[in-house]
């Protein structure tokens, strides 16, 4: 498989559903090579995945692309760590982080939120892409450059999905949005850190999307219709859509955008 990454090794953490799935896939399609990680190889019930029951990894073998999978908690430093050391050991070195895995618990105002739920939200959704960046950074400094179809030496490409809830207030979401407004300020600060390196870090905001996680929502026929009425663009957003932007942003045509949050919504945000 040739293309935008053709030969480049990428991390992306939950790619076994959704948007960690699309993303993993679309890297692939374009030539890189896939280490995916998740806490489960299976796809969650409930998505909208035509291919659901086929492993992530084994979709991207199947049409030719090269794929392994490490499973792992995002929370935990020493899984994180063992991710990047497969990545090394399995492909020679690390190009493109993507800091996908994500949770959600609900919608409900701080005073009925738990410490425990927020305590889970904050765990994967800010600590999981801190690691994920501590790692995969720390990796990008230790071996030799890539080289861009620019002919610029590149160290590597970090990639954070975010939300539109790190960009603005949603209602009833208080640990969610708290959690995803640390992935952007992480984003833009890791962005400066590391510019003098030639390292890139962007983060996509996304909007509302069909996915496992809010098929609850979708399935409703008052809250479909209030997403629907959320969101300008006349359609909810799908996992491919976020998908089209991590190649985008993973690839060379994003040579020079660092700190920036990509906003995938429908126009949400545009209000």
């Amino acid at each position: 498989m040739a293309g935008k990454l053709n030969g480049r090794v990428a991390v992306v953490t939950g790619s076994s559903s959704g948007n960690g799935r699309a993303i993993a896939i679309a890297l692939a399609r374009e030539g890189a090579h896939i280490v995916c990680s998740d806490l489960k190889k299976s796809a969650l019930s409930g998505g909208y995945e035509k291919d659901i029951e086929i492993d992530t990894d084994d979709v991207i073998a199947q049409a030719g692309g090269k794929a392994t999978f490490v499973a792992a908690d995002a929370s935990r430093a020493a899984d994180v760590q063992s991710v990047i050391d497969h990545a090394v050991r399995t492909f020679g070195r690390l190009d493109i982080m993507v800091n996908n895995a994500g949770v959600f618990t609900g919608l409900h105002n701080i005073i009925d939120e738990t410490e425990d739920q927020y305590d889970f939200t904050m765990n994967i959704n800010a600590k999981g892409v801190w690691l994920g960046c501590k790692y995969a950074i720390t990796q990008f400094m230790k071996q030799g450059p890539m080289k861009s179809s620019t002919g610029a030496d590149l160290r590597g490409r970090v990639v954070n999905i975010a939300s539109i809830g790190g960009l603005v207030g949603l209602a009833l979401e208080p640990a969610y949005c708290a959690s995803k407004g640390a992935v952007v300020n992480l984003t833009r600060e890791l962005a400066l850190d590391f510019a003098p390196e030639r390292i890139n870090v962007n983060a996509i905001c996304p909007g509302f999307l069909a996915t496992a996680m809010v098929r609850s929502f979708l399935e409703k026929d008052e809250t479909n219709k209030l997403l629907h009425d959320l969101t300008p663009w006349p359609r909810v957003g799908a996992a491919e859509d976020v998908a089209r932007a991590a190649v985008f942003l993973a690839s060379d045509d994003a040579e020079w955008m660092t700190g920036s949050m990509l906003t995938v919504d429908g126009a949400f945000t545009a209000r």
